[in-house]
C-alpha cells in the first residue's frame, strides 16, 4: 500500500514537472507510467450521482468510487513539483535552454513511440494512419497559430480554464500553451499575484467543467474507438516535436509575470544555422546526450509501469 502511494505521488511530481514547460503535458507522463487509464476513469466517476450514492451509502462509498486516495496522492505530487521545480525549470529554460528541450525532444519520441505499440494489430491501418495524421496536423497547427488577444471577461476566463485544463490531460498538448495561443497566460498569472479571487474561481469553474465533460468523452472514446484514439494521441505527440525542438531563434517576446521578457514565437534552426543566426554554442554533444537520457528514461518508465488495458 505504502509502495503504491509513493508511487503515484512521484508519477504526480513527473506530471508537474512537465507541465512546467511549455509545451510538454503532464498527459504524456501520465500515460507512459501507466496511470493514464486510470486517471481517466477515476475522473469520469466525479459526477452528481455522487450525492445520491453519499446519502445512500456514505463518504467512504464515495470516496472508493472515485479513487480518492489515488487522485488526492498524484495531485499532491503534482502541486509539489509545480511548487519546487517551476523556477529550477525556468532558470534552466532561460540559462541552459538546449539541453533542456532536447531531453524533452527524446522523452517525447520515446513516449510516441510507446504508445504506437499500444496499438492493437494490425497496428498500422489506413484508418490509424489517417487517424494519426490528423493528429500531427492538429498539434502542428497549434503549436504555429498566431496567439489571441481575448479580453478577460467571465466568458472568455471560464471557456479559457476549459479549453486549458482539457488540453493538459491530453498527451502532447501544454495547457499553459494553449493560454499563450488564447491570449489569456498573463491575465490568469496576474489574477493568481494580485489574488483576484472571483477571477481565478470562474477559472477554476471552467476547468473543473472542462475536465468533467471532457473526461467523459475521452473514455467513450478510448472504450469504443480505441485504436483510432490511440493514432490520434500518438499524431499529437509527434506534431508537437516542431515545439520542442532545441535549436531555436525568437522572433517574438513576451512579458511574464515577474515582468521578464520570454519568447513567444520562435523560428527552428538546425545546429550550424543556430551558431550563424543566434551566435551561441550549438552544444550539440550536450543535446544528444539529453535526448538520450530523455529516451531511456521512458523505456525505465515503460518497463515498471503498469498495463494500460
Amino acid at each position: 500500500m505504502i509502495k503504491n502511494l509513493v508511487s503515484t505521488y512521484l508519477k504526480g511530481m513527473a506530471m508537474g514537472a512537465a507541465d512546467v514547460v511549455p509545451g510538454v503535458s503532464g498527459g504524456t507522463i501520465a500515460f507512459i507510467t501507466g496511470i493514464y487509464r486510470q486517471l481517466l476513469e477515476s475522473i469520469r466517476r466525479i459526477t452528481p450521482r455522487l450525492f445520491t450514492l453519499w446519502r445512500q451509502e456514505g463518504f467512504k462509498a464515495v470516496w472508493q468510487h472515485v479513487n480518492g486516495t489515488f487522485l488526492c496522492v498524484l495531485l499532491a505530487g503534482i502541486l509539489t513539483s509545480i511548487a519546487s521545480l517551476a523556477k529550477g525549470i525556468s532558470w534552466m529554460l532561460t540559462h541552459h535552454p538546449i539541453p533542456l528541450w532536447s531531453f524533452f525532444f527524446g522523452l517525447i519520441i520515446a513516449s510516441a513511440f510507446h504508445m504506437a505499440k499500444q496499438l492493437p494489430t494490425p497496428k498500422f491501418t489506413v484508418k490509424t494512419l489517417i487517424a494519426g495524421a490528423l493528429g500531427v496536423g492538429f498539434a502542428y497547427w497549434i503549436t504555429v497559430a498566431s496567439p489571441l488577444h481575448l479580453t478577460a471577461s467571465p466568458a472568455t476566463v471560464f471557456l479559457s480554464g476549459a479549453i486549458a485544463i482539457c488540453a493538459m490531460i491530453l498527451p502532447g498538448i501544454s495547457g499553459s500553451f494553449i493560454l499563450l495561443l488564447l491570449g489569456m497566460y498573463s491575465p490568469i498569472l496576474s489574477a493568481v499575484h494580485q489574488a483576484q479571487f472571483g477571477l481565478l474561481g470562474l477559472f477554476a469553474v471552467g476547468a473543473i467543467t472542462g475536465l468533467l465533460t471532457f473526461s467523459h468523452l475521452l473514455s467513450w472514446l478510448l472504450r469504443r474507438y480505441y485504436a483510432l484514439t490511440l493514432a490520434f494521441l500518438t499524431g499529437l505527440m509527434l506534431g508537437t516535436l516542431g515545439k520542442i525542438w532545441p535549436w531555436k531563434h525568437t522572433l517574438t517576446w513576451r512579458t511574464n509575470s515577474s515582468g521578464e521578457q520570454v519568447p513567444l514565437v520562435q523560428d527552428n534552426l538546425l545546429p550550424g544555422a543556430y551558431e550563424a543566426v543566434v551566435g551561441h554554442p550549438a552544444q550539440v554533444g550536450l543535446a544528444v546526450i539529453a535526448m538520450i537520457a530523455g529516451f531511456v528514461l521512458v523505456l525505465l518508465l515503460e518497463r515498471f509501469a503498469p498495463s494500460q488495458d
